[in-house]
């Protein structure tokens, strides 16, 4: 996975959540999109600077970051699962 396609499936996610915030009636669609991508974000980080402590550990990769960015806290959590299982 180049860049070009990492900043094309970003964009593609910050649109598709403005929208659904936009149709959802929130007064702002723009900013709540990019906490949805930001939380994805911090979750991803929040497991890097833990994996010290907890043993647990994701690689990253433009793979996981995309994952993280598009899916959020759940795609953090499909990530740790896959990991456990694989």
């Amino acid at each position: 996975m180049n860049f070009t396609v990492f900043f094309i499936s970003i964009g593609s996610a910050f649109l598709i959540y403005a929208v659904l915030h936009r149709l959802s009636k929130n007064k702002r669609p723009v900013l709540r999109a990019f906490l949805s991508i930001l939380s994805g974000a911090a979750a991803l980080a929040a497991v890097d600077l833990t994996s010290v402590f907890t043993g647990v550990y994701l690689p990253l990769s433009l793979l996981t970051l995309t994952v993280s960015l598009v899916g959020g806290i759940p795609g953090v959590t499909a990530l740790l699962a896959l990991n456990l299982f694989f």
